[in-house]
């Protein structure tokens, strides 16, 4: 009998529904075990408790922003496998060395290509299997 392989979690962090929606519907269709936060402390007490996969991260969010959980997540051995890709409007250099200094697996600037990130979901969590 074939194991049963347990569906992948994804937190999506984001304070915009048109952003969140179609993102929490593409990560279903592809099986994913999907959860949303609208702000960094929604987010830090889920991943608390839903340990994902894999995070979505805005950057600009209302109350902690992006950046201070990434940060936070980081900082906690117990997740250092959680994959993390920020997705930000945030495109200038500057911004964008910001946050790759946090060492996320990604940064993926808005207006994005849904394609283009579940692609790139679908790698980082290949790589996590293997390991």
């Amino acid at each position: 009998m074939p194991k049963k392989t347990r569906r992948k979690k994804i937190l999506i962090v984001d304070d915009e529904p048109n952003i969140i929606v179609p993102l929490e519907f593409l990560m279903e269709q592809n099986n994913y075990d999907v959860r949303v936060a609208n702000n960094g402390e929604q987010a830090l007490e889920i991943i608390s408790t839903y340990d994902p996969d894999l995070i979505l991260l805005d950057i600009m969010l209302p109350g902690i922003d992006g950046y201070e959980v990434c940060q936070k997540i980081k900082k906690n051995p117990r997740f250092k496998h959680t994959k993390i890709i920020f997705l930000s409007a945030m495109a200038r250099s500057i911004d964008i060395a910001r946050g790759l200094k946090l060492a996320p697996n990604e940064y993926i600037t808005k207006p994005f290509s849904t394609t283009d990130v579940v692609k790139k979901i679908k790698a980082l969590l290949e790589e996590n299997q293997e390991s």
